[in-house]
């Protein structure tokens, strides 16, 4: 308040817990151990000071100052003795457990206002559906195709050596190119990688993979693979595909 010269600060608070925070922080006083007393003279000390300086004095104040009366009173009086009884309840209990409450509702208000102040510095909108594409490599490597091979070769079973020697079997590698391409027509035109090589002694798996190569190396099929580590598959290359790599 400023006037004559002079001015003059006073604390404002927002409601009677608030005062009541302030008067315990300000003393240090132990919430659990409220001396109601001196608490109850400091809270009209203030009320009186409201009224000194012409401030209205809401309501909710004066209510919390006949409480702190009415406990005063309650810790005043002597106690009866009673046999065989429970204690008598703390008239400061439920004082407590008010001023418990809003000590908590103000450190996650000061909590929330923070929050607020930190989104202020930052813009958002809603969000928004992003498709995920896997980039697949642009071209298998011969690397990558060995490899696989080598993987198919490991999961098939070796044959024993016969106990009779016979003619070792000859395989041609254009018969194998039509077997491959007879696999993809029935497969709708796409096949997994590992399903060209389904059975055959080491050396016709061997044939069946050159004639892949050659199958390849005349853009009659391609090898694609839609990310790193997944399954690689062969496909028969359509004749509008043949003309744009021709072209």
């Amino acid at each position: 308040m400023e006037g004559n010269g002079y001015s003059v600060k006073i604390d404002v608070f927002e409601g009677p817990m608030e005062l009541l925070m302030h008067l315990i922080e300000k003393n240090k006083i132990d919430i659990y151990d409220i001396p109601i007393v001196e608490l109850t003279q400091q809270y009209m000390d203030y009320l009186d000071r409201f009224k000194e300086f012409n401030m209205e004095v809401a309501s909710e104040f004066l209510v919390m100052a006949a409480t702190l009366l009415q406990i005063k009173s309650r810790m005043m009086l002597p106690k009866a003795e009673k046999e065989e009884a429970d204690p008598e309840e703390d008239p400061r209990l439920q004082l407590v457990q008010s001023i418990l409450e809003y000590r908590r509702f103000k450190e996650v208000s000061a909590r929330l206002r923070e929050m607020a102040d930190e989104q202020e510095r930052f813009f958002t909108r809603a969000p928004m559906p992003i498709p995920t594409k896997h980039a697949p490599p642009d071209k298998m490597s011969l690397d990558l195709l060995v490899e696989a091979f080598y993987s198919v070769l490991e999961v098939k079973a070796e044959l024993k050596i016969p106990d009779a020697l016979v003619a070792p079997e000859e395989y041609n590698i254009q018969d194998k190119m039509e077997d491959i391409m007879s696999l993809l027509h029935r497969a709708n035109g796409k096949l997994l990688f590992s399903e060209s090589f389904r059975s055959g002694t080491r050396s016709e798996l061997i044939v069946t993979f050159l004639a892949m190569l050659e199958l390849i190396k005349l853009k009659l099929v391609a090898v694609r693979q839609q990310r790193l580590f997944a399954e690689i598959y062969i496909s028969i290359i359509l004749p509008e595909e043949q003309e744009k790599e021709g072209g």
